[in-house]
């Protein structure tokens, strides 16, 4: 078994890291006090084909696979966690789907676009009322014969109040419950029955805008159907378990800068004469936290290389995703203890890890 990069993965992961310490750790600060969301980032990150893992070259693809993105991903949130969420948005969340799911018409329509970040993309599943069980979902769409008409309620979706185009998943029959729900594309800007609002009320990720969706007899045309009517659950659990892999990246990311931190901290404050990381509590819990990294990273890793072989890989995924939130937390947490009253403070990036960290143990 080879557990190391090679060369076309070490410059994917030296370019977001490049990237993550020239173009988002020097405004991060003012950002993350100010909620600023800035789209300029999606569109670099486009041109350095970050959004093109998983997708063929044909829509603007860029030959590589999920353990790319989850390279990417990994060191985009290292420096910020609110970063890695255009890797989802635009990518591994609708591109991957359509490119799965999709007619040639609306692979041809839409992926590049995700791709290139022309369109900014979402995908909006969870309700007031309806989380994890999605087939609880109150949001219906009703054939009108010329067109689809969508009622309902998104809560919590990413690029809510920004996006262009994305997945919307609705019941076309509740009656048949997980048989009932279908997935449509839907444009959120140009639809006078649709409304979109911020979520501003965020504990962590505050440069990764959020908000809700409100349906009130949308029109949405015909062809607007991702894959079959009632396949929608189908395709909703297919995207999860790829979403639910860049949240993972997004985890070991954060535990990575957290314990970073922490070991560049325990090397400069002194305490009773000494350094803190000379003393063997220190030196024990960052041991802890690096240890419980490298299993999370191996977890990760498995599971992408799992998909990118055509490989079961559902059980793998869920695992790593739930390691390595746990991890995430854990490192963000014992971090703050280390840097005492000053992890309290938002001048020190203790702080924003361990807000940041407890959003992956929610998601997907």
């Amino acid at each position: 078994m080879h557990f190391g990069l090679n060369d076309e993965q070490k410059m994917m992961q030296e370019m977001a890291r490049d990237f993550a310490a020239k173009e988002i750790l020097p405004t991060l600060k003012d950002d993350e006090a100010n909620h600023r969301f800035r789209p300029e980032l999606v569109t670099h990150m486009a041109d350095l084909g970050f959004f093109g893992c998983a997708i063929p070259e044909e829509y603007g693809g860029n030959g590589c696979g999920f353990l790319e993105s989850v390279i990417i991903a990994e060191q985009l949130a290292k420096v910020s966690g609110s970063s890695r969420l255009p890797l989802n948005m635009q990518n591994i969340g609708p591109a991957c789907t359509v490119n799965k799911y999709g007619t040639q018409e609306q692979k041809e329509r839409f992926i590049a676009k995700w791709v290139s970040a022309e369109y900014t993309g979402f995908f909006a599943i969870t309700e007031p009322n309806s989380g994890s069980d999605v087939v609880s979902m109150g949001t219906v769409a009703i054939d009108r014969g010329t067109h689809w008409e969508l009622n309902g309620q998104k809560m919590w979706i990413s690029n809510a109040h920004l996006g262009d185009y994305g997945l919307v998943y609705a019941m076309t029959d509740k009656g048949k419950k997980y048989k009932g729900m279908t997935c449509f594309i839907v444009n959120l800007k140009e639809n006078e029955g649709i409304v979109t609002a911020p979520i501003e009320t965020k504990l962590g990720l505050h440069c990764a805008p959020t908000g809700e969706i409100a349906f009130d007899k949308a029109q949405i045309p015909k062809d607007s159907v991702l894959g079959e009517v009632g396949q929608g659950f189908e395709i909703c659990m297919w995207q999860l378990n790829n979403t639910r892999i860049s949240c993972s990246a997004g985890a070991l990311g954060i535990a990575g800068g957290a314990i970073a931190a922490a070991i560049d901290y325990a090397n400069e404050r002194t305490q009773f004469g000494k350094k803190i990381g000379s003393y063997q509590m220190i030196q024990a819990s960052i041991a802890e936290m690096v240890a419980e990294h490298e299993a999370a990273q191996l977890l990760v890793y498995r599971a992408a290389w799992l998909k990118d072989q055509g490989l079961p890989n559902q059980h793998q995924t869920s695992m790593a995703k739930l390691f390595a939130s746990e991890a995430a937390v854990h490192a963000a947490n014992e971090t703050m203890k280390i840097f005492g009253s000053y992890g309290y403070s938002t001048e020190y990036p203790a702080e924003r890890f361990l807000r940041d960290s407890h959003s992956l143990r929610v998601v997907e």
